[in-house]
Order: C-alpha cells, then sequence, then structure tokens
C-alpha cells in the first residue's frame, strides 16, 4: 500500500526504498528482541557489565527500528513491524535458546549484529544507487552506531 506524498521521489524509487525500509525494519526488530533476550538471561561473572550493555544495544535497536518506520510512512509506504511480520520477515538467524555462559551470549549478539551491520551497508550502497540521499544518510548514521555496538561486543571477546 502507498499513501501519495510531496517527496519528489521517482514513485518507484519510493516502492523500492519501502521495500528495502521494511526489510530493515524487520531485521531490526528481531535483532532487538534477541539483545532483549540475552540481556534477561546472561549470568555468569560479568553479569552486570553484560547485562546493561544488552540492554543499551536493544534500547538503541528500538530506537533504529523506530526512524525506519517514520522513514517507510513518510515516504508514502505503511511500516510493517508487528511480531507475526517480523518472524516471516527477518534473515537475522535465530537466537540460539541453550545457551547459558556471558561469552557465548556475547559471541551469538556479535555474530548477528555483524550480519545486520553488513545488510546496513548495503542499504546505504542501494538507496544511493535509487538517487535517495536522504535515506543512505539513515541508514549511515545507523552503521555508524551499529559498528560501535558491535566494537564493544567484539572488545569482551578479546
Amino acid at each position: 500500500m502507498k499513501h501519495s506524498t510531496r517527496i519528489d521521489l521517482d514513485p518507484q524509487v519510493q516502492t523500492q526504498v519501502i521495500a528495502l525500509l521494511n526489510q530493515s525494519l524487520a531485521n531490526t526488530l528481531d535483532l532487538k528482541t534477541q539483545a532483549k533476550q540475552a540481556h534477561w538471561n546472561v549470568k555468569g561473572a560479568n553479569f552486570l557489565q553484560l547485562h546493561e550493555l544488552f540492554d543499551q544495544i536493544a534500547s538503541q535497536l528500538e530506537g533504529y527500528a523506530d526512524t525506519l518506520a517514520e522513514r517507510v510512512t513518510a515516504l508514502g509506504g505503511v511500516a510493517l513491524g508487528t511480531a507475526r511480520t517480523v518472524a516471516t520477515t527477518s534473515v537475522i538467524a535465530e537466537f540460539p535458546p541453550d545457551i547459558t555462559e556471558g561469552r557465548d551470549y556475547v559471541v551469538a549478539l556479535a555474530d548477528r549484529m555483524a550480519v545486520y551491520a553488513k545488510m546496513t551497508r548495503q542499504n546505504i550502497d542501494k538507496t544511493a544507487e535509487l538517487g535517495d540521499a536522504g535515506t543512505a544518510d539513515l541508514f549511515t548514521g545507523i552503521s555508524r552506531e551499529v559498528d560501535k555496538a558491535l566494537w564493544f561486543l567484539e572488545a569482551h571477546l578479546q
């Protein structure tokens, strides 16, 4: 579904960008819930540090989701972010339910953040090629922050 807008991007470009944004929205919401899964269940010697880090990452992802959804609607689209939609659309690997150690949580989340970071960089290129500098800039801002979060996770593994 598409609504009219005065944004001067070609309607076909808007449709393609809306699809990219909605895919990213699904991936973001999925990754956010996985970070919360880690936040709720982590145990061990570094509990408090990891508990707070995972919650911070989840909060950041929630902010990205809101930004992505608002860009979808600004371009005349419908933001698709229900739990059912996310479950069938996200390409982020399922979080392992059987891990118990803090380090394993960090590895699992870092692996998924790395995939998310790569896809975000690909979306920068795709939206720039489509001529949507605004959305490319949105993805650039997310990319910078996701790389920083990934760095924080990886620091626990070194």
